[in-house]
Protein backbone atom coordinates (compact mmCIF):
# COMPACT_ATOMS: atom_id res chain seq x y z
CA UNK A 1 0.00 0.00 0.00
CA UNK A 2 0.84 3.62 -1.06
CA UNK A 3 0.84 6.30 1.85
CA UNK A 4 0.80 9.82 1.19
CA UNK A 5 1.47 11.23 4.72
CA UNK A 6 3.70 9.05 7.59
CA UNK A 7 4.70 10.48 11.28
CA UNK A 8 7.77 8.80 12.43
CA UNK A 9 8.53 8.98 16.79
CA UNK A 10 11.90 9.23 17.45
CA UNK A 11 13.74 9.05 21.08
CA UNK A 12 16.30 11.67 22.10
CA UNK A 13 19.36 10.02 23.19
CA UNK A 14 22.24 10.88 25.73
CA UNK A 15 25.19 9.70 24.23
CA UNK A 16 29.29 8.79 25.23
CA UNK A 17 27.58 7.79 28.75
CA UNK A 18 31.42 9.35 30.42
CA UNK A 19 34.10 6.84 28.77
CA UNK A 20 32.11 5.62 25.73
CA UNK A 21 32.99 8.59 23.49
CA UNK A 22 31.41 8.12 19.89
CA UNK A 23 30.32 4.26 20.55
CA UNK A 24 27.62 4.12 23.14
CA UNK A 25 23.87 5.71 23.60
CA UNK A 26 20.96 5.38 25.20
CA UNK A 27 17.32 6.25 24.06
CA UNK A 28 15.30 8.33 26.60
CA UNK A 29 11.79 9.02 27.07
CA UNK A 30 11.53 12.63 25.10
CA UNK A 31 10.29 12.63 21.37
CA UNK A 32 10.85 14.44 18.60
CA UNK A 33 7.67 13.80 15.68
CA UNK A 34 8.58 14.24 12.46
CA UNK A 35 5.53 14.28 9.12
CA UNK A 36 6.15 13.43 5.66
CA UNK A 37 3.32 14.10 2.97
CA UNK A 38 4.04 13.34 -0.83
CA UNK A 39 3.23 16.56 -2.98
CA UNK A 40 2.57 16.70 -6.37
CA UNK A 41 5.32 17.09 -9.25
CA UNK A 42 8.81 18.04 -8.99
CA UNK A 43 11.19 17.35 -6.31
CA UNK A 44 10.78 20.43 -4.25
CA UNK A 45 11.24 20.25 -0.83
CA UNK A 46 8.74 23.01 1.82
CA UNK A 47 10.12 24.06 3.86
CA UNK A 48 13.59 24.21 2.28
CA UNK A 49 16.35 22.56 4.82
CA UNK A 50 19.58 21.95 4.32
CA UNK A 51 20.05 18.44 5.83
CA UNK A 52 16.50 17.71 5.05
CA UNK A 53 17.53 17.56 1.68
CA UNK A 54 20.63 15.94 2.02
CA UNK A 55 18.91 13.18 3.96
CA UNK A 56 15.86 12.68 0.83
CA UNK A 57 19.04 13.00 -1.64
CA UNK A 58 20.97 10.04 0.02
CA UNK A 59 17.94 8.17 0.88
CA UNK A 60 16.60 8.18 -2.80
CA UNK A 61 20.46 7.39 -3.94
CA UNK A 62 21.38 4.70 -2.02
CA UNK A 63 17.42 3.19 -2.81
CA UNK A 64 17.25 3.78 -6.53
CA UNK A 65 14.01 5.04 -5.78
CA UNK A 66 12.64 8.26 -8.20
CA UNK A 67 12.66 11.47 -6.15
CA UNK A 68 9.39 13.19 -5.57
CA UNK A 69 8.61 16.06 -3.46
CA UNK A 70 7.16 16.13 -0.54
CA UNK A 71 6.03 18.78 2.80
CA UNK A 72 7.60 18.55 6.29
CA UNK A 73 7.26 19.29 9.67
CA UNK A 74 8.68 18.69 12.89
CA UNK A 75 7.41 19.16 16.50
CA UNK A 76 8.39 17.87 19.87
CA UNK A 77 10.24 18.05 23.47
CA UNK A 78 13.81 17.56 22.06
CA UNK A 79 16.20 20.50 22.50
CA UNK A 80 18.46 21.67 19.91
CA UNK A 81 22.32 21.48 20.56
CA UNK A 82 21.68 20.59 23.69
CA UNK A 83 23.65 16.70 23.66
CA UNK A 84 20.58 14.96 23.37
CA UNK A 85 20.27 13.62 19.72
CA UNK A 86 18.31 16.52 18.18
CA UNK A 87 19.57 16.40 14.37
CA UNK A 88 19.07 12.65 14.84
CA UNK A 89 15.52 13.23 15.19
CA UNK A 90 15.79 14.96 12.06
CA UNK A 91 17.90 13.02 9.99
CA UNK A 92 16.18 9.45 11.37
CA UNK A 93 12.69 10.98 10.88
CA UNK A 94 13.54 12.04 7.17
CA UNK A 95 14.58 8.67 6.39
CA UNK A 96 12.45 6.45 8.09
CA UNK A 97 9.35 8.57 6.75
CA UNK A 98 10.36 8.42 3.49
CA UNK A 99 11.11 4.67 4.12
CA UNK A 100 7.82 4.31 4.45
CA UNK A 101 6.09 6.26 1.92
CA UNK A 102 8.33 3.94 -0.28
CA UNK A 103 7.47 0.55 0.70
CA UNK A 104 10.14 -0.08 3.29
CA UNK A 105 12.65 -0.35 0.52
CA UNK A 106 15.24 -0.24 4.02
CA UNK A 107 15.38 -2.38 7.12
CA UNK A 108 16.40 -1.12 10.19
CA UNK A 109 19.45 -1.31 9.85
CA UNK A 110 19.73 0.16 6.94
CA UNK A 111 18.12 3.49 7.97
CA UNK A 112 20.68 3.20 11.13
CA UNK A 113 23.79 2.82 8.82
CA UNK A 114 22.54 5.96 6.66
CA UNK A 115 21.38 8.02 9.44
CA UNK A 116 24.88 7.14 10.85
CA UNK A 117 27.01 8.11 7.81
CA UNK A 118 25.25 11.25 8.11
CA UNK A 119 25.84 12.13 11.26
CA UNK A 120 29.74 10.90 11.04
CA UNK A 121 29.01 8.96 14.58
CA UNK A 122 26.99 6.17 15.43
CA UNK A 123 26.43 6.85 19.25
CA UNK A 124 23.02 8.78 18.91
CA UNK A 125 22.19 7.21 15.90
CA UNK A 126 21.87 3.56 17.29
CA UNK A 127 19.84 4.24 20.01
CA UNK A 128 17.61 6.39 18.41
CA UNK A 129 16.89 3.58 15.90
CA UNK A 130 16.64 0.46 18.14
CA UNK A 131 16.47 2.11 21.35
CA UNK A 132 17.76 0.92 24.55
CA UNK A 133 21.53 0.91 25.64
CA UNK A 134 23.52 0.57 21.87
CA UNK A 135 26.92 -0.22 21.56
CA UNK A 136 28.25 0.30 18.22
CA UNK A 137 31.71 -0.53 17.07
CA UNK A 138 34.24 1.20 15.30
CA UNK A 139 33.18 -1.60 12.22
CA UNK A 140 29.34 -0.43 12.45
CA UNK A 141 28.26 -3.48 13.98
CA UNK A 142 25.58 -2.71 17.13
CA UNK A 143 24.66 -4.45 20.31
CA UNK A 144 21.72 -3.79 22.09
CA UNK A 145 20.05 -3.93 25.42
CA UNK A 146 17.04 -3.44 26.74
CA UNK A 147 16.90 -1.08 29.98
CA UNK A 148 15.11 -1.31 32.84
CA UNK A 149 12.48 1.18 33.96
CA UNK A 150 14.28 1.27 37.51
CA UNK A 151 17.13 3.24 36.36
CA UNK A 152 15.92 6.94 36.07
CA UNK A 153 18.14 9.32 33.61
CA UNK A 154 18.01 12.77 35.79
CA UNK A 155 19.09 15.42 33.27
CA UNK A 156 20.00 19.21 33.78
CA UNK A 157 19.65 20.66 30.93
CA UNK A 158 20.92 24.39 30.57
CA UNK A 159 19.37 27.05 28.28
CA UNK A 160 22.56 26.87 26.49
CA UNK A 161 24.22 25.72 22.96
CA UNK A 162 27.08 23.74 22.37
CA UNK A 163 27.69 23.10 18.71
CA UNK A 164 29.18 19.29 18.41
CA UNK A 165 31.73 20.33 15.71
CA UNK A 166 32.83 22.93 18.17
CA UNK A 167 33.27 20.68 20.79
CA UNK A 168 35.19 18.09 18.75
CA UNK A 169 38.05 20.73 17.99
CA UNK A 170 39.23 21.38 21.93
CA UNK A 171 40.10 17.40 22.06
CA UNK A 172 43.57 16.54 22.07
CA UNK A 173 45.19 14.44 19.60
CA UNK A 174 46.35 11.90 21.81
CA UNK A 175 45.90 10.55 25.31
CA UNK A 176 48.43 9.02 27.72
CA UNK A 177 48.57 4.80 28.02
CA UNK A 178 47.67 4.76 31.35
CA UNK A 179 43.88 7.26 30.17
CA UNK A 180 43.18 5.08 27.64
CA UNK A 181 43.62 2.05 29.71
CA UNK A 182 41.43 3.48 32.44
CA UNK A 183 38.97 4.79 29.88
CA UNK A 184 39.03 1.21 28.44
CA UNK A 185 38.08 -0.36 31.88
CA UNK A 186 34.96 2.17 32.63
CA UNK A 187 33.68 1.60 29.24
CA UNK A 188 33.50 -1.66 29.53
CA UNK A 189 32.31 -2.04 33.07
CA UNK A 190 29.09 0.21 31.79
CA UNK A 191 28.65 -2.51 28.65
CA UNK A 192 28.56 -4.63 31.10
CA UNK A 193 26.26 -3.51 33.66
CA UNK A 194 23.61 -2.85 30.84
CA UNK A 195 24.01 -6.30 29.69
CA UNK A 196 23.31 -7.89 32.48
CA UNK A 197 21.04 -5.05 33.83
CA UNK A 198 23.22 -4.73 37.10
CA UNK A 199 22.89 -1.20 37.21
CA UNK A 200 24.34 -0.49 40.95
CA UNK A 201 27.38 -1.68 39.63
CA UNK A 202 28.00 1.46 37.50
CA UNK A 203 28.53 3.50 40.57
CA UNK A 204 31.21 5.35 39.88
CA UNK A 205 32.15 4.13 36.87
CA UNK A 206 31.89 7.18 34.54
CA UNK A 207 35.42 8.56 34.30
CA UNK A 208 36.40 9.30 31.22
CA UNK A 209 39.89 10.78 29.82
CA UNK A 210 38.75 11.23 26.53
CA UNK A 211 36.63 14.49 25.87
CA UNK A 212 34.76 15.67 29.56
CA UNK A 213 37.73 17.49 31.12
CA UNK A 214 38.51 19.26 27.60
CA UNK A 215 34.82 20.23 26.83
CA UNK A 216 34.23 21.65 30.73
CA UNK A 217 35.17 25.29 29.67
CA UNK A 218 31.82 24.91 27.65
CA UNK A 219 29.64 23.86 30.20
CA UNK A 220 30.82 25.40 33.22
CA UNK A 221 30.44 23.64 36.70
CA UNK A 222 29.63 20.34 34.75
CA UNK A 223 31.89 18.43 38.03
CA UNK A 224 30.32 20.35 40.56
CA UNK A 225 26.88 19.13 38.79
CA UNK A 226 27.93 15.52 38.68
CA UNK A 227 29.08 15.80 42.53
CA UNK A 228 25.85 17.21 43.89
CA UNK A 229 24.22 14.55 41.97
CA UNK A 230 26.31 11.77 43.13
CA UNK A 231 26.78 13.47 46.65
CA UNK A 232 22.15 12.82 46.96
CA UNK A 233 22.85 9.61 46.03
CA UNK A 234 22.96 9.08 42.00
CA UNK A 235 25.23 6.39 40.96
CA UNK A 236 27.26 9.00 38.79
CA UNK A 237 26.99 11.17 36.31
CA UNK A 238 28.50 12.16 32.98
CA UNK A 239 28.19 15.17 29.73
CA UNK A 240 25.61 13.87 27.85
CA UNK A 241 26.90 13.70 24.12
CA UNK A 242 28.55 17.06 23.93
CA UNK A 243 26.41 19.33 25.96
CA UNK A 244 25.27 21.79 27.58
CA UNK A 245 22.82 18.59 29.07
CA UNK A 246 24.48 16.98 32.05
CA UNK A 247 23.21 13.51 33.43
CA UNK A 248 22.64 11.66 36.47
CA UNK A 249 21.29 8.39 36.63
CA UNK A 250 20.06 6.62 39.59
CA UNK A 251 18.18 4.02 41.15
CA UNK A 252 16.17 4.19 44.50
CA UNK A 253 13.17 6.47 44.10
CA UNK A 254 15.43 9.34 44.68
CA UNK A 255 15.40 11.01 41.52
CA UNK A 256 13.73 14.02 42.73
CA UNK A 257 16.15 14.83 45.55
CA UNK A 258 19.45 14.00 43.01
CA UNK A 259 17.12 16.67 40.52
CA UNK A 260 17.31 19.37 43.47
CA UNK A 261 20.89 18.94 44.14
CA UNK A 262 21.77 19.19 40.02
CA UNK A 263 20.10 22.49 40.01
CA UNK A 264 21.13 23.78 43.04
CA UNK A 265 24.69 22.61 42.14
CA UNK A 266 24.86 24.54 38.52
CA UNK A 267 26.96 27.83 38.63
CA UNK A 268 26.47 28.59 34.89
CA UNK A 269 25.12 31.87 33.94
CA UNK A 270 22.33 30.51 31.95
CA UNK A 271 19.30 29.22 33.51
CA UNK A 272 18.70 25.71 33.67
CA UNK A 273 15.85 23.03 34.10
CA UNK A 274 15.55 19.62 35.16
CA UNK A 275 13.76 16.76 33.61
CA UNK A 276 13.36 13.10 35.06
CA UNK A 277 13.36 10.35 32.33
CA UNK A 278 13.69 6.56 31.44
CA UNK A 279 14.92 4.77 28.94
CA UNK A 280 13.31 4.43 25.37
CA UNK A 281 13.26 0.54 24.27
CA UNK A 282 11.32 1.39 20.85
CA UNK A 283 13.32 3.51 18.75
CA UNK A 284 11.99 4.97 16.17
CA UNK A 285 8.50 3.88 15.50
CA UNK A 286 5.79 4.63 13.11
CA UNK A 287 2.81 7.40 14.56
CA UNK A 288 0.57 7.71 11.95
CA UNK A 289 -0.19 7.05 7.81
CA UNK A 290 -2.62 7.57 5.88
Amino acid sequence: MAYRTVTIQVPGSTSNIGPGYDCLGIALGIYNRMTLTRAEGGREIHPPHGMVRECARLFFKRTNVPEFAFCWEISGEVPVSRGLGSSVTVRLGVLAALNELCGQPLTRDGLFALCSEMEGHPDNAGPAAFGGFVLTSARGESFRFEVGPELKFVLLIPDQEVVTEHARRVLPPQISHREAVLNMGNACTITAAFATQQYAKLRDGFEDYLHQRYRAHLVPGLFDVIEAGASSGALGGFLSGSGSTIACLTLGGNEDAVAAAMLKGWKGTAAAETRILTADNLGATVLHVE
